[in-house]
């Protein structure tokens, strides 16, 4: 069975940076595509999209709002995926969640992945 841990949330402030990290065991890691994924603590807030990146890395996307800001990047030697975050803005406070995905190329539809680790929570003071 696949588990994901994700670390290094915490509290900073607004335009500063900070990396993410998801751990990944159980399965072959370079068969799968990993996705991040974040839910803001608002009532009624969806989890959203943030980036995804495919099994050999060489294909990323990113969600629009994150653009030019967040990095995604996967250490198959470390079976970790990881997300820079840069020049942080209040609104980017939320729990990020990893996700794999038993497929070659990564999707921004949360219910296409296969398996989620438990969150870490990163906030943005202004």
């Amino acid at each position: 069975q696949v588990q994901l841990v994700e670390s290094g949330g915490g509290l900073v402030q607004a335009s500063t940076s900070l990396r993410i990290s998801c751990m990944f065991s159980g399965r072959a890691f370079v068969s799968y595509s990993l996705g991040w994924f974040r839910q803001a603590p608002k009532p009624g807030k969806e989890r959203e999209f943030v980036a995804a990146i495919s099994f050999s890395g060489a294909t990323t996307e990113y969600a629009d709002s994150v653009k030019g800001r967040f990095t995604i990047s996967r250490d198959d030697a470390k079976n970790t995926v990881y997300l820079q975050m840069n020049n942080l803005k209040p609104e980017d406070t939320a729990v990020y969640y990893c996700a794999a995905r038993a497929n070659p190329y990564g999707s921004t539809v949360p219910d296409e992945y296969d398996y989620w680790g438990q969150g870490t929570q990163v906030t943005v003071s202004s």
